[in-house]
């Protein structure tokens, strides 16, 4: 995924520093008075450290809650399909990361000695698993796989690495072999459940990258054939392991918000890869790339085709460009619905599984959207701008999701109530309403202030407390792709994977699991159909069928 690419180049890696309360943070949201202002936030912070708001805001100290291995676990046989961006950061999670990527971390670490990404890799999880078996249709991503999977140690090029795996040109081979038990599919959308179906069929677990599946009739047969074979399924949204957000659920749960009626969630890019525009990788070219096994057999092709042509979608997708080997759309395939869920199934599916976890709203009632290819004018078919009203009249409530990737303007998950509202992501705060009922004795008196945050959630504090150092803050703020759990850092994904692999081991259902995965697909699927269509989806439960409503 681009979106886990961007951030994991951006990570510094550093681990926030806990000992420090400074007065960065408040000075950075006023304007720079000198010793006024610190003068300023002196009295303030003396003022809340001695409030007592246990009466109206009342949580539990309770670390977050994750599936832990058990010592004497079976080891699994792993198979991966799919080594391209996304496939290698799964790999790497589970603990199989190519000697290349260890070569340039240890340069990292030698140049910059706060960048600690290489040891906190060397410091992760052994997941008792060996991988006995790589897919990948272009000749390069595959090579790459199997030196990943003999990298039994951790090691760069220079090091000793085990038995190389078998390297599979059709992942059908894969899955009937006899020395893999389960499977990471890491491709592109528009093979997701195909490859998820035929997996649970051949007796494989089932790890697959979100979003479920390319077209909702397909999102019935794959929930269908998990369920009839009962392998453990779990959909890669690796936010399910971060500890903010069940910081979040227990704060909803706890009323503490009001009654929350609007959400906000938002995607914000601004470069070429972060709008899928990404690299063209030497030695790609028909003889390296199987071309007929990445646009998909020809019935698949025609079920699409028809699926469109019955809401009147043809002229998005082309069969024709489909024929043509093109190393734009091999590696760029995100821009185009011929192999693409648009900003809907790749973007928006996090915010909306995040809003689930927390809340468990399900498939909304309704999806308006609108939206265009607006910036990138390069002959992508899927917009680049994207605005979608979900209601969830049952909820009283309506969430609100935007994105473009022309802009990087920073806007994080906000949780509206009457009381207060709540910003999550790897931080959480909460700022309290003025026009509280709840809160209006502790508003009056001065306890709790109003124009700034009063709550500050920092995973791998030992305590939360409104004054959080600025160095805490923005490691925070900036370290999207990883949570801590005991004080220790992990990567969120590699939980995500050992969570699946536990579950497996331990006859247990992973949190994301195919019921949570049929709602994300349906509720993205809504979305797009929305789009394409200028008009509203509507949702009903009874029969489980997105129902047209009329053209706006």
């Amino acid at each position: 995924m681009a979106e886990e690419k961007n951030k994991q180049s951006n990570e510094q890696g550093q681990q926030p520093d806990k000992g420090r309360r400074d007065a960065l943070k408040t000075l950075a949201t006023v304007p720079v008075l000198g010793a006024m202002a610190y003068g300023v936030y002196q009295k303030r912070k003396d003022a809340l450290r001695d409030r007592n708001i246990s009466d109206v805001f009342s949580l539990s100290n309770r670390q977050a809650s994750f599936l832990e291995p058990q010592p004497d676990g079976k080891q699994i046989r792993i198979g991966i399909i799919g080594f391209g961006i996304r496939g290698k950061q799964l790999l790497r999670a589970a603990g199989f990361a190519e000697p290349s990527w260890i070569d340039d971390r240890i340069r990292d670490a030698k140049n910059n000695k706060n960048d600690s990404r290489y040891q906190q890799y060397l410091e992760q999880d052994d997941l008792n698993i060996v991988v006995n078996g790589v897919c990948d249709i272009f000749d390069v991503y595959g090579d790459a796989a199997v030196l990943a999977g003999a990298n039994i140690h951790r090691e760069g090029s220079n090091g000793k690495f085990g038995k190389e795996p078998k390297r599979y040109r059709y992942y059908q081979e894969l899955l009937a072999a006899d020395d893999i038990d389960a499977v990471i599919i890491a491709t592109p959308d528009h093979w997701h459940s195909t490859m998820a179906m035929d997996a649970a069929r051949a007796g494989k677990h089932v790890y697959v990258e979100k979003p479920l599946s390319w077209t909702v009739p397909e999102t019935y047969r794959v929930r269908e054939v998990i369920k009839q074979t009962g392998v453990v399924f779990q959909l890669g949204h690796q936010g399910r392991q971060t500890d903010c957000y069940q910081k979040a659920e227990e704060i909803i749960g706890n009323g503490l918000l009001g009654n929350v009626n609007l959400i906000e969630v938002c995607t914000n890019r601004n470069s070429p890869n972060g709008a899928w525009v990404y690299d063209i990788i030497e030695g790609a070219n028909p003889t390296t790339i199987d071309w007929r096994q990445f646009e998909g057999p020809e019935e698949r092709v025609k079920e699409y085709m028809d699926y469109m042509k019955t809401y009147g979608l043809e002229r998005y997708v082309g069969p024709e460009e489909r024929h043509k080997f093109s190393l734009e759309r091999f590696f760029r395939w995100r821009c185009w619905w011929d192999y693409s869920t648009g900003l809907s199934g790749d973007l928006l599916t996090h915010e909306y599984d995040a809003v689930n976890q927390i809340m468990h709203v399900g498939i909304p009632h309704s999806a308006t959207s609108s939206g265009g290819v607006y910036f990138f004018k390069d002959g992508r078919t899927v917009p680049d701008v994207l605005q979608t009203t979900f209601e969830f009249p049952k909820n009283n409530m309506t969430m609100l999701y935007s994105a473009t990737l022309a802009s990087s303007r920073n806007r994080g998950k906000v949780f509206m109530g009457t009381d207060a509202s709540m910003e999550v992501s790897n931080i959480l705060e909460v700022s309290v309403d003025r026009d509280s009922q709840r809160y209006a004795q502790k508003i009056q008196q001065g306890v709790i202030p109003t124009d700034a945050p009063f709550y500050s959630y920092v995973p791998g504090q030992n305590s939360s407390d409104t004054v959080t150092s600025a160095t805490e803050l923005y490691f925070a703020k900036r370290g999207l792709l990883y949570t801590y759990v005991n004080g220790k850092r992990y990567d969120t994904t590699h939980l995500h994977i050992r969570e699946w692999l536990e579950c497996i081991r331990q006859g247990k259902t992973p949190s994301c699991g195919i019921d949570q995965a049929f709602e994300e697909a349906m509720t993205a699927h809504m979305g797009t159909r929305a789009y394409l269509e200028g008009r509203t989806m509507y949702w009903d439960p009874d029969k489980e069928e997105i129902v047209r409503g009329e053209i706006v």
